[in-house]
């Protein structure tokens, strides 16, 4: 970038055909087809994330699991979806809540109304949990028989571990009349200060005889730059068959701490669930104290600062959500320190 000939300015509105290719490539090497002129490189999932619904009437039902990542919720809130909200419930008027509870394994269930967005993420944040293939191919028809429209946000896939857990939600046959897919490279690559995402949207997905990649990418070159030619170099090389080598060394560390995590829980005598597929874990507050009470609790006392479940919805009340991202000494430490405080 330093020389006229290596100068690079803004990137193509879709971003650079070489990390488009190489995403498809992954995809192809897992047996799912994705085209390059689908992928749409962005500064990240959470962007994507908020920005899709603008794509969308404000008429538009949308349904989110409860507890969810807070951006599912808030940036519905700002396109004028959510209702009024209720400050004793914790819940807007108009948006479709799916709890995600103990007795169903913390998956939603189907809705008996029609939704005509659904926010999906697997593995999930922040129960660590994951659709297997049963369960996602449910929402699939559900969706395609409502003529709904699935966000699907996969930032998390590369720690999937079961066999039965779909990596991409286009595994899933009629996925592409029906879904898009969001990932990105922060928490399978550390691109968490970089910023590098992607989402995929399938020629197939069209809606009153209009096409959503169209709409998509005439949004993005009205409102974005792009990523830098240097972040988009950086994430080709994560997809390359070395890449992913490195980062599968770097997976296994973080789910060698989520086994650490789970195993010093569980005798410590605390309900933790999910780190199998995902970097979460779930974990009941002890006789149920309130998760803000328990994270106050932990942080005055030991110095310990967790995330209080409450804040992913009023069903994340009475847990608490850890991460296996950080050091393996980091993670025996903040045992030590929770076994203290509960002794």
């Amino acid at each position: 970038m330093g020389t006229a000939d290596g100068f690079h300015g803004y990137s193509p509105d879709q971003g650079y055909l070489f990390l488009r290719q190489a995403i498809t490539q992954t995809y192809k090497e897992r047996g799912v087809e994705v085209h390059p002129e689908e992928v749409f490189i962005s500064d990240g999932a959470k962007t994507d994330c908020g920005a899709l619904g603008e794509l969308f009437g404000r008429e538009n039902l949308v349904a989110i699991c409860d507890p969810a990542y807070s951006v599912y919720v808030d940036t519905s809130v700002m396109a004028g979806r959510a209702g009024e909200y209720d400050e004793k419930k914790g819940i807007w008027s108009t948006l479709v809540y799916l709890p995600c509870r103990s007795e169903t394994d913390f998956l939603p269930q189907i809705p008996t109304q029609k939704a005509d967005l659904i926010y999906l993420c697997s593995p999930c944040n922040p129960t660590g949990v994951a659709f297997d293939r049963e369960n996602l191919t449910k929402w699939v028809d559900y969706a395609r028989k409502n003529g709904s429209i699935i966000l699907f946000d996969g930032a998390y896939e590369a720690f999937i571990t079961a066999p039965d857990v779909p990596h991409s939600i286009y595994e899933i046959p009629g996925a592409r009349d029906c879904a898009i897919e969001l990932r990105s490279f922060s928490k399978t690559a550390g691109f968490t200060g970089v910023r590098c995402g992607y989402t995929i949207i399938p020629k197939e997905l069209k809606r009153e005889g209009l096409s959503l990649i169209d709409l998509w990418r005439r949004r993005q070159a009205t409102k974005s730059n792009g990523v830098s030619y240097i972040t988009q170099r950086g994430a080709q090389a994560v997809c390359s068959q070395q890449g992913q080598e490195e980062l599968a060394k770097n997976i296994v560390y973080y789910q060698r701490n989520a086994d650490v995590l789970r195993d010093g829980l569980t005798t410590l005598g605390l309900k933790a669930h999910g780190g199998v597929d995902a970097p979460y874990l779930w974990v009941e507050t002890p006789n149920k104290v309130p998760s803000w009470d328990f994270f106050t609790l932990l942080l005055e006392q030991v110095g310990l600062v967790i995330t209080p479940g409450a804040g992913f919805g009023p069903s994340g009340e009475g847990y608490i959500r850890l991460t296996a991202f950080g050091s393996h000494e980091n993670t025996l430490e903040a045992l030590d320190r929770l076994k203290e405080v509960l002794s």
